[in-house]
């Protein structure tokens, strides 16, 4: 699908998904709308009405008294009070279903983003999906504020001018319409064109945005190679060429949809007043209905003027919008199946069964062909050998982040791709090697592990994975915010609270990627101790450069370029000789005996 295909059904989905949200809240949508048009009406239509009574007051007595002018100066107060009045009730009733129709697309949002599989954020900057989740929301502020403040509020006074000038001559309306037609007729293909150029002045937007968080999220690298002048110059690359689509558009608009659209503002006024005075010079229309044709003549024209800056602002705010839409054009690669059953309680036999993976990179590289690996309940086994040779792929696969291409992934005899994607990660503890937190506290960043975990059960993980020792020694404690991604907390202290949190959950599968890489020897040592309590009755899957962490394991599988080459205990392997002993000799052992 090509760019602006694609974005064009995007823009559809986000109109689509907003006009639910309206009529969610229509008790309070339908008077937000309607009634700045009603009130438009008294103040703005009715008036020339009023006025007009008044020429033919003052044409048939040129000096009227005071009584005679007191009930048009009632009229004129009582019709500004109630349009007053009319306009108040529409943006308290517009404000609460803009509000509560943001919050639910701010929560559709997240629950879109939660159905995603992880390639998907590995392939999209965290800045910009950021910044189209925000703009998904606040853009339906924007479009209903048009809606109610610049659409209906005008097109319902149009339908009262009509039926106004219908009661004078048929002819007015004819010629009102028939100017609105050729206007619009003018302006639709231009801005078509303009709607590609807004798409790509948004795209760039969005591109902008996720080199800043990128640059940001990474400014200790930045500034550790002191390549401030590079980043800086990347930067303004991105923001000149975000400047020039912008003026791209702007300019598109200014010098070809206005100048397009200005003349009909005169002309249909001059068509107005011509018919208008055309028809009385027949007798058929007098003073008061020339007065009020002009003057609604007049107030139409400014609505079409208007109109291109009303579809601009429609066009804006449904494109910055179908930014965050188009990411739902693509259907998530992992997703449930529809006949999916319940996961039954684990015990923790992993079966991989003829398992076939290929990479969704531009080289589409195979990885694993007719992999068959099985892991016995409660068994202890490790992964070992050279990067890339697909140890970390198989706990990506366990855990369904990935789909396989062939082939069956069990888990206590359940196919893993039949079964609900939460129940299957509830049960496993994933400790990554590269620990991510929020920035909360850490009291809350070890609770991710039981959410519910009373304060004893929450201390407990904390020191049986050592975090406890440093953590008290912080002058806030378990309350201290850690920054964005733990930026506050060493490795070693990241990676013990994600001990913590695997501790606490209690699953029994647990997976440990190079759960100590970051941690020194000496601090090794005693976590390790932490990691054997942890792994005591569980099935245990760990990736590890460090031999010396899985020397003990009850099985380790070497994998070399997707395959298994060898599979033992510590002192098989190293008897047989072959990779598993050249890694170890090039170790020295691990750690060094006291």
């Amino acid at each position: 699908m090509s760019f602006p295909e694609r974005n064009t059904e995007a823009v559809k989905l986000a109109a689509t998904n907003y006009w639910q949200q309206l009529k969610h809240d229509w008790p309070t949508a339908v008077p937000g709308l309607v009634l700045p048009g009603l009130g438009n009406i008294l103040v703005f239509y009715v008036p020339p009405l009023i006025v007009a009574k008044i020429l033919v007051a003052f044409s048939n007595d040129p000096h009227p008294g005071a009584s005679s002018l007191l009930p048009y100066v009632l009229w004129f107060t009582g019709l500004w009070l109630i349009g007053e009045v009319l306009w108040r009730i529409a943006m308290l009733c517009l404000s609460r279903a803009e509000v509560r129709g943001m919050e639910r697309l701010y929560q559709q949002a997240m629950e879109y983003l939660f159905a995603r599989d992880q390639a998907f954020f590995n392939d999209n900057f965290a800045g910009s999906l950021t910044k189209k989740v925000v703009g998904y929301g606040s853009r339906y502020v924007d479009v209903m504020d048009t809606l109610a403040f610049s659409v209906t509020s005008s097109l319902i006074p149009v339908f009262f001018a009509g039926f106004v000038l219908w009661g004078y001559s048929p002819w007015l309306v004819v010629a009102l319409l028939a100017m609105m037609v050729i206007a619009a007729l003018v302006a639709i293909p231009l801005i078509k064109r303009r709607a590609k150029l807004v798409a790509v002045r948004e795209a760039a937007s969005n591109v902008m945005a996720g080199n800043v968080a990128d640059t940001i999220s990474n400014m200790t690298t930045v500034r550790s190679f002191a390549q401030e002048t590079y980043e800086g110059r990347r930067h303004a690359s991105r923001v000149k060429d975000h400047a020039q689509k912008m003026l791209k558009s702007w300019d598109y608009n200014t010098l070809r949809i206005e100048i397009a659209l200005s003349p009909f503002f005169v002309l249909t006024n001059v068509v107005g007043l011509t018919i208008a005075l055309a028809l009385s010079s027949n007798g058929a229309l007098n003073v008061e209905a020339i007065f009020v044709s002009f003057s609604y003549f007049v107030q139409i024209s400014g609505f079409m003027w208007k109109f291109n800056q009303i579809y601009r602002n429609l066009e804006s705010s449904l494109t910055d919008a179908a930014q965050f839409t188009e990411l739902l054009i693509e259907q998530p690669r992992v997703t449930d199946a529809s006949d999916v059953k319940s996961l039954k309680p684990v015990k923790g036999l992993i079966e991989f069964m003829d398992v076939s993976f290929q990479y969704s990179d531009s080289a589409g590289r195979h990885l694993f062909q007719d992999l068959n690996l099985k892991i016995n309940e409660g068994e202890k086994v490790a992964l070992v050998g050279h990067s890339g040779g697909g140890k970390t792929t198989i706990t990506t696969l366990l855990l369904r982040f990935m789909d396989i291409e062939a082939g069956k992934i069990l888990i206590d005899g359940q196919d893993i791709s039949k079964v609900p994607q939460r129940q299957l990660r509830a049960s496993i503890a994933y400790v990554p090697q590269d620990t991510s937190l929020f920035h909360r506290s850490l009291a809350d960043n070890i609770r991710y592990g039981k959410l519910d975990a009373a304060d004893d059960e929450m201390l407990k993980a904390a020191k049986l994975s050592h975090a406890h020792d440093f953590i008290k020694e912080l002058p806030k404690a378990y309350e201290t915010l850690v920054g964005e991604r733990g930026v506050k907390l060493s490795g070693g202290q990241r990676q013990r609270i994600a001990i913590a949190r695997a501790i606490l959950k209690d699953a029994p599968i647990l997976v440990l990627d190079e759960a100590t890489s970051a941690l020194d020897s000496e601090s090794e040592k005693v976590i390790q101790d932490a990691l054997w309590k942890l792994m005591e009755g569980k099935t245990t899957i760990a990736i590890a450069h460090r031999l010396s962490t899985i020397s003990r394991m009850d099985r380790i599988v070497v994998l070399d370029e997707g395959r298994i080459a060898q599979q033992g205990t510590h002192k098989q392997l190293l008897e047989k000789g072959g990779i598993y002993a050249e890694l170890w000799a090039h170790q020295s052992g691990g750690f060094l005996e006291d």
